[in-house]
């Protein structure tokens, strides 16, 4: 018979069945009726053109090939549910897999994540560090975190983590002399610190992406314009400072996953403290 005709409601029902000789007690551990029980087994005796019970009086007793199968039989629904529990293990809640800027993990994601593993001792964390597109097919990612706008993949869904903002930001030194509190204006005929997707002519440096750019200008090397949410904890530091007001953007932080893996409940868990993480950020 092929693996794909298998019978195999059918057959965990004879197996209840065989242990306890009895088609009531069998339906007692299925939660069904007797006669579904003894329906079963007809239609398992009809497909495999085998009597598996001898019906006496008052019980059951097993045909001699019906002995001999059950061994095996019990020896696959074991494998079976080894089956199951590496499955369970590979997708389980104790190893999460995720992909994100190095400035992101640095300056948000890092001090979230160990958030959640002081609540989640079980939890294991393998962080990849990815600044382009990210290749669900060619990673074994449970989750990802991008900077865009919404994720157009196929099969790819996303939640943003904020409604995102642009903020020009300087050390508090840096201040001295610019009008409180100032406005992303005086700060743009300043020395503007730049990095790739920061936009605007640098004259003080250049750096690799909006997380050392935020360094820089803590430092005092000039003004940096970038993410509010990448900010938020060097301002709240008071690190750097903010120039003005902040700016919409169309862009923002997406938590991204292909659909599948948001059925996993280990992401699940994860994206809702992350999200509601969101109100205490800083």
């Amino acid at each position: 018979m092929k693996r794909t005709h298998l019978p195999l409601n059918a057959l965990r029902v004879f197996d209840a069945a065989a242990r306890h000789l009895s088609f009531t007690k069998a339906a007692d551990e299925l939660a069904v009726t007797p006669a579904a029980v003894g329906q079963q087994v007809r239609a398992l005796e009809d497909t495999l053109g085998t009597v598996l019970f001898k019906r006496l009086t008052r019980n059951l007793e097993l045909t001699p090939e019906a002995e001999r199968a059950l061994p095996a039989l019990r020896s696959g629904f074991r494998e079976f549910e080894e089956a199951v529990r590496i499955l369970q293990d590979g997708q389980g809640s104790r190893v999460l897999t995720l992909a994100a800027p190095r400035d992101f993990t640095a300056k948000w994601l890092a001090a979230r994540l160990a958030a959640y593993a002081a609540v989640h001792p079980d939890i294991r964390f393998v962080i990849a560090a990815h600044d382009g597109e990210v290749d669900f097919t060619q990673a074994n990612l449970d989750l990802a975190v991008v900077f865009g706008s919404a994720p157009s993949g196929e099969g790819i869904h996303g939640k943003p983590l904020a409604d995102e903002a642009m903020v020009v930001v300087a050390a508090s030194d840096a201040m001295v002399g610019v009008t409180a509190p100032g406005t992303a204006a005086e700060a743009s005929d300043a020395s503007r610190i730049g990095y790739p997707g920061g936009g605007g002519e640098a004259s003080a440096v250049t750096v690799a992406d909006a997380g050392l750019a935020l360094d820089a200008a803590a430092a005092g090397l000039g003004h940096a314009r970038v993410p509010l949410t990448l900010a938020a904890g060097d301002i709240a530091a008071g690190r750097v400072v903010p120039i003005g007001g902040t700016e919409p953007s169309t862009n923002a932080y997406w938590l991204i996953a292909p659909t599948p893996q948001w059925r996993q409940a280990k992401v699940r868990a994860l994206v809702e403290f992350l999200l509601g993480g969101m109100s205490k950020a800083g």
